[in-house]
C-alpha cells in the first residue's frame, strides 16, 4: 500500500475544476455569478474562440478589498456565507469558494478590482501553478475585471473533449441568456471575436422585460405567451407561458428560476407537464419564462456542485402550487378581439403544424376571457350535463353514440345548443359586434367549417372542436358529481414495498377521497376492497402502485386523475359529431359559440389544433392582389 499524502493545492484545485468547470460556459456563468453578487448593475463579457482563447468580464460592483484578492483564488474562501445558519438560507447565487481557485488551476487567470471606498486598483494573477500569488497595482475604474486565457492549456486530455467553436459559443451564449432573464435591472453585454452578440439595457417596466424576452427568445413567443402572477401559501410566481399552440420539438425554451437562479429541477417538469397534459401535442416541449419566489430557508440549493438542481422543505406545496396556476392561466384562455402591439410584436409567421407551430391561430391572439364584455354571450345558453348522466354514460358510452358510418349526409343526431342562428350582437355604443370565430357560412366536405369574421376567414375542424367541448363538460360534471366508488366482489391482495406500504397507511383519508380502500395485511402486503367506479375496468394492482409511488415521490398522486381523464376522453371521442355528418348553419354556428367560451377549445384532446385563421392580407397574399 502506498502512503497516504494531502494532495497539493494545484492537483486538489484541478480535481475540483472538474466538478466546476467543463467548459468555457461553466466559466462565465460562475463570474457573471460573482459580478452579480458584489452588486454590478452593468456587465459586460468578452470572448474569442468560444471561449478558450480569452474570457473577460467587466462589472461595476463594488469590488474587492486589497488584502482578499490572494484569498479570492484560495479553495473554499468567500465572503458570503459564515456559518451553517447562513447556508440553511443562502440568498447569493455563489457561496462555494471554489469557483476562482478551480478556474485559475486550469488557465491564465487575472483578476483587477477597484474597491468603491479605496483610491487605488489591484491586480493578482495566478497560471495553473500553487497558489502563491502576488499582488501589484493596476488602473482600473470601481468593480472588477476577471481575464481567462487558454483554458485547460495545462490540462491536454480535458480540452480534448471540447467541441467546436460554434458549439462552445452557443453554449456560453445561452448561460448568458438566462443571466440577462435572472436580473431585469442589469445590462448585459455579449461580444464574440470583437462582434456584439447582445447589448441588453436595464428594464425599468413591464414593456422593457416583456421586449428583453422577445429579443432573447423570439418575438412570436411572447406574441403567444400567456402572462402569470400568481401568489399564496408564501409563494409567489410570475412569468410568461407559451400557450400550446407554441409547442417546440425538444426543450429549448424552458427557462425556470428560484429566488433568482435558475435550476432544472424534477419537481417543477413534472408539475409542468402535468399543466400541459391534454393540449400538448404527443412529442412536443412547452415554452415558458416562469420566476418562482419563496422564503430562501424553505429550498435547499446546496445539493450539487454546480447548483442546477434544488430541493424544496415542502415539495407537495410546490407541486400544487405551480400545477394549479399554470393549469388555471392554461384554462383561462379563449378567442378574443386581438390587441395588436406593433412596437413589440412581429408580424406573424404562416408556418403550420410541421414547423412546430399552429401558425394560423396567431394571427387571432387568444387573450384570458374576461368576466364580462362579451356582448354576444348573452344570446348563448351553453349546454349542461344533468346529475347523474356521467355516470350512466360510463357504464358504457360505446353504446350511446352511433358509430361514424352512421352519421353521414341527413344524420339527425343532435348537436349541443344549436337550436337557432344567432343574432348579430350590440355593444354599448350601438355598433355591431362579431364574434370572435365569426359566423359559419359553408361546410367543406363533412369535415371542416368556414367562418367569416372581421380579420378574414376561419377554418374549425368540427369534430375535434366538439371533442374537446364534450371532453370538458364531461371532466366539470364527473368533478361536480364527486369520485364514486364500488367495494370488489372479492377483496384483491397486492405485494408493494414497505415503502408503499407506508404511504397507504399514511395516505388513507387521501385515498378514500380518490375511491380506493386499502387495508395494510403486512410490511409489504396491501388488499384493495374498494375502486373508483369510472376506473372498474383497470388493472387494480398497477393502478394503486402507480398512485402510491406518486404520493412517495411527490406528495400527491395525479395518475388517477391522469386515467379518468383517459376515460373521459374516450367517451367524448366516441360522442363527439363524425366526419360527413352534414351540420345546419344553426349547428355550426352553435359549435363556434361553444369554442369560445370552453376552456381549452383551441386543441382537441389529443393536442391537435381545432381551428386556424386565414386574415384577408393572407388571402390577398395567395392571390397575389395588390402586387
Amino acid at each position: 500500500m502506498k502512503r497516504i499524502e494531502v494532495l497539493s493545492p494545484r492537483l486538489a484545485n484541478q480535481i475540483a475544476a472538474g466538478e466546476v468547470v467543463e467548459r468555457p460556459a461553466n466559466v462565465v456563468k460562475e463570474l457573471v455569478e460573482n459580478s452579480l453578487d458584489a452588486g454590478a448593475n452593468r456587465i459586460e463579457v468578452d470572448v474569442e474562440q468560444g471561449g478558450v482563447k480569452l474570457i473577460r468580464i467587466r462589472d461595476n460592483g463594488f469590488g474587492i478589498e486589497k488584502s482578499d484578492l490572494p484569498l479570492s483564488l484560495s479553495r473554499h474562501a468567500t465572503s458570503k456565507i459564515k456559518d451553517l445558519d447562513d447556508l440553511e438560507s443562502v440568498q447569493s447565487l455563489g457561496f462555494r469558494g471554489e469557483a476562482l481557485a478551480s478556474i485559475a488551476s486550469v488557465s491564465r487567470l487575472v483578476l483587477s478590482s477597484h474597491e468603491q471606498e479605496s483610491d487605488d486598483a489591484w491586480q493578482v494573477q495566478a497560471e495553473g501553478r500553487d497558489m502563491a500569488t502576488e499582488v501589484k497595482p493596476c488602473a482600473h475604474p470601481v468593480g472588477t475585471t476577471i481575464e481567462m486565457r487558454d483554458l485547460f492549456f495545462n490540462t491536454p486530455a480535458r480540452r480534448k473533449f471540447l467541441r467546436t467553436e460554434k458549439t462552445e459559443f452557443n453554449h456560453l451564449e445561452e448561460v448568458v441568456k438566462r443571466m440577462a432573464l435572472s436580473r431585469y435591472d442589469v445590462s448585459f453585454q455579449l461580444r464574440h471575436n470583437q462582434k456584439v452578440i447582445h447589448s441588453l439595457r436595464p428594464c425599468t417596466s413591464e414593456f422593457d422585460r416583456e421586449k428583453r424576452v422577445a429579443s432573447l427568445l423570439s418575438a412570436q413567443f411572447m406574441k403567444e405567451a400567456v402572462s402569470i402572477d400568481m401568489e399564496g401559501a408564501g409563494l409567489k410566481l410570475w412569468g410568461w407561458v407559451g400557450l400550446p399552440t407554441f409547442s417546440r420539438s425538444q426543450a429549448d425554451m424552458q427557462y425556470f428560476f428560484v429566488n433568482g437562479r435558475i435550476v432544472r429541477d424534477k419537481l417543477v417538469a413534472h408539475a409542468i407537464r402535468q399543466a400541459y397534459q391534454d393540449v400538448l401535442y404527443h412529442g412536443r416541449h412547452s415554452a415558458f419564462v416562469l420566476y418562482l419566489e419563496l422564503d430562501p430557508a424553505l429550498v435547499d440549493v446546496n445539493v450539487h456542485p454546480t447548483k442546477h438542481e434544488v430541493r424544496f422543505r415542502d415539495g407537495r406545496l410546490v407541486h400544487d402550487f405551480l400545477f394549479r396556476s399554470l393549469h388555471k392561466a392554461l384554462g383561462a384562455v379563449r378567442p378574443e378581439t386581438p390587441e395588436a402591439d406593433a412596437n413589440l410584436h412581429a408580424q406573424p409567421q404562416v408556418s403550420g403544424i410541421a414547423a412546430g407551430e399552429f401558425a394560423g391561430q396567431n394571427n387571432m391572439p387568444l387573450q384570458p376571457a374576461q368576466a364580462t364584455g362579451n356582448p354576444w354571450q348573452s344570446h348563448y345558453t351553453p349546454q349542461t350535463i344533468a346529475p347523474g348522466q356521467v355516470q350512466e354514460q360510463m357504464q358504457g358510452y360505446g353504446q350511446l353514440h352511433s358509430s361514424a358510418s352512421d352519421n353521414g349526409p341527413g344524420s339527425s343526431q343532435p348537436m349541443p345548443n344549436m337550436n337557432a342562428m344567432p343574432t348579430m350582437s350590440v355593444d354599448n355604443n350601438g355598433e355591431q359586434v362579431v364574434p370572435p370565430l365569426g359566423y359559419a357560412i359553408a361546410q367543406l366536405h363533412g369535415v371542416f367549417i368556414l367562418a367569416q369574421n372581421e380579420h378574414g376567414m376561419v377554418v374549425v375542424d368540427m369534430h375535434a372542436a366538439h371533442e374537446r367541448i364534450t371532453y370538458e363538460r364531461l371532466k366539470t360534471a364527473y368533478d361536480e358529481q364527486g369520485i364514486t366508488s364500488q367495494p370488489l366482489l372479492v377483496p384483491e391482495t397486492i405485494h408493494v414495498s414497505q415503502e408503499q406500504a407506508d404511504e397507504a397507511e399514511q395516505h388513507e383519508q387521501d385515498l378514500i377521497k380518490l375511491g380506493f380502500k386499502l387495508e395494510r395485511l403486512g410490511p409489504e402486503t396491501l388488499v384493495i376492497r374498494q375502486m373508483p367506479v369510472l376506473l372498474r375496468n383497470a388493472n387494480s394492482e398497477a393502478l394503486v402502485v402507480k398512485v402510491l409511488e406518486d404520493y412517495r415521490q411527490h406528495g400527491g398522486s395525479r395518475h388517477m386523475t391522469e386515467f379518468r381523464n383517459e376515460v373521459l376522453s374516450s367517451m367524448a371521442c366516441h360522442g363527439s359529431v363524425r366526419a360527413n355528418r352534414q351540420l345546419t348553419l344553426a349547428e355550426m354556428n352553435g359549435l363556434l359559440r361553444d369554442m369560445e367560451i370552453t376552456e381549452r377549445s383551441g386543441q382537441c384532446n389529443h393536442g391537435r389544433p381545432t381551428w386556424t385563421q386565414l386574415s384577408m392580407k393572407e388571402l390577398d397574399k395567395l392571390f397575389m392582389r395588390g402586387q
